[in-house]
């Protein structure tokens, strides 16, 4: 009986005041904004407090050798296997292939410290000879980057004073590597194919 008269008389209050459960607009918007305000401070926080991963700049390096690429002599390190001329090719003919496994040295001479070895192929891809399309590997056997390579590939206009060509790629201290270098020609013996290059590399790596 009671419950009955408390449920009445609350009846009768909702009923004779029909705002009790009205929000003006100005509070709600209010609120609206005020729970926004901090919601916003929270996420700033997050995002200052949480710690950054590290991240890395690239190093950049550069370094001069020199490349002997001797297709004669008892010092052989080149051999053309390829061409189109039969047992008569040469590297300086179009089409002709070569193979090379040269020293690499710190200084022109062949006297100068071997830290590495340049492997790869040669292509007369030019219709005058004057042209070679090269890809080889500079592994370095001794010095600052023992154990690590560098990938190069690109064109050798020989007739040209300097040649540009691109560093693909690398391994050891020289991962995720990217570059450039500038290829020289230090000495030429066109009728012996003897030849002494200097490679000045500029890289950037991690």
């Amino acid at each position: 009986m009671f419950v009955r008269k408390a449920y009445s008389r609350s009846f009768i209050y909702l009923k004779s005041n029909p705002n009790y459960f009205y929000f003006h607009p100005k509070e709600t918007a209010m609120s609206t904004n005020f729970i926004f305000f901090i919601s916003s401070l929270f996420v700033l926080y997050i995002a200052y407090t949480i710690p950054k991963p590290e991240q890395h700049q690239p190093k950049q390096t550069n370094l001069v050798v020199y490349v002997h690429d001797y297709f004669t002599g008892h010092d052989t390190s080149a051999v053309t296997v390829a061409g189109k001329s039969g047992p008569d090719f040469s590297i300086l003919q179009f089409g002709s292939i070569a193979i090379v496994d040269d020293p690499v040295t710190e200084g022109p001479t062949i006297e100068s410290k071997e830290i590495g070895r340049a492997q790869g192929s040669y292509i007369n891809s030019q219709l005058d000879g004057k042209g070679l399309y090269m890809v080889f590997s500079l592994i370095f056997t001794d010095g600052d980057y023992k154990g690590s390579t560098l990938e190069i590939q690109g064109s050798d206009i020989f007739s040209m004073k300097e040649r540009e060509f691109g560093i693909v790629s690398g391994t050891g201290f020289f991962r995720f590597v990217k570059g450039y270098g500038i290829m020289q020609t230090q000495f030429m013996d066109i009728p012996n194919l003897r030849a002494i290059i200097k490679l000045n590399v500029t890289v950037k790596h991690y």
